[in-house]
């Protein structure tokens, strides 16, 4: 699929019906562990901004969590790769075995699915459309929610009508080219934040990195504040902050002194106010104007956006 169409598809990709094998197998749980790398943690983590009730631990690494036998067993461990070949998930679930532990499987296929077909595991079998991970979000997010018992929420989420976010992407494209982006937000949309930077990184081939308020007013902005030493490493950054309405009164404050603070330093300061009366509007608007605006990047400097040959090539090396 081009990669334009890829990033189209996501409003087809909200219609998904995901199906659970297997899952009168799965029961109460007090914790949900998601395991997964890449833009397959990036599911994991924005279902923290939509269910923040839930105790979801993500887990970013070979093995499972540093966390007593007895915690673990009453954890649902959800193996998230969409591959199904990604090698610390696979190496989670061989021990999430021998363990004998609650598993569940999210994937396109790969070893990942054999594994839990020969073991009579709960499983979610996406449809491959041949698209990159961070461009899978949508069928994703659907399959982790089938997980979670959220049917619910399920049946809203296809009624989400989002605007076509095409020419704000070019546009704030534009702005961000030349510089290295730097994308904060309140410690409740962090997730959102980190997966627009993960996208520049991925799609637009360049540095980028993500923070959150509160905690950056206490270290990282300190970094910024402009002298003859530290100016020109500053003027190299382009802030986005992602204000939205619903956060703490307190945050909103923070974001708007921050931002005048830098702006008065002469750093460049763009605002993108997170549009949605829900919140899994927020989440799937953010995400398609991310795509847009790092595919843009791409263009400009003559990159191709699918391109991943450098983890790849990583991957080989290991």
């Amino acid at each position: 699929m081009e990669f334009t169409e890829s990033i189209k598809s996501l409003q087809k990709q909200l219609q998904y019906q995901p199906e659970l094998v297997n899952g009168n197998k799965l029961g109460k749980y007090e914790r949900f562990i998601f395991v997964g790398m890449g833009g397959s943690a990036l599911g994991p983590d924005l279902l923290r901004i939509s269910n923040p009730e839930l105790d979801i631990l993500i887990h970013r690494d070979y093995g499972l969590p540093d966390l007593p036998d007895k915690v673990l067993q009453n954890s649902l461990i959800v193996l998230n790769s969409y591959s199904g070949n990604t090698e610390e998930v696979l190496d989670a679930f061989k021990l999430a075995l021998g363990k004998g532990l609650s598993v569940v499987a999210v994937s396109v296929g790969g070893k990942l699915l054999e594994l839990a077909r020969q073991n009579s595991f709960p499983y979610v079998k996406m449809p491959d459309w041949g698209l990159e991970p961070r461009l899978a979000l949508g069928l994703n997010l659907r399959a982790l929610l089938k997980v979670l018992g959220q049917d619910e929420v399920l049946d809203t989420i296809p009624k989400i009508r989002m605007e076509d976010f095409e020419k704000k992407g070019k546009k704030l494209a534009d702005k961000l080219r030349g510089f290295v982006p730097i994308i904060y937000s309140s410690r409740k949309n962090g997730p959102i934040a980190y997966a627009w930077k993960v996208k520049i990184n991925e799609t637009a081939k360049k540095p980028s990195f993500s923070n959150v308020f509160p905690e950056l007013n206490h270290n990282e902005m300190a970094g910024f504040h402009v002298n003859n030493v530290s100016k020109l490493l500053s003027q190299n950054f382009h802030f986005v902050f992602f204000r939205d309405e619903t956060d703490n009164p307190r945050i909103l404050k923070r974001m708007e002194v921050t931002a005048e603070l830098f702006q008065k330093h002469k750093l460049n300061v763009e605002t993108v106010e997170l549009a949605g009366d829900d919140v899994f509007t927020k989440i799937f608007s953010s995400l398609q104007l991310a795509d847009w605006v790092s595919y843009y990047i791409a263009k400009e400097y003559g990159i191709d956006p699918a391109d991943t040959s450098a983890i790849e090539e990583f991957k080989k090396s290991i």
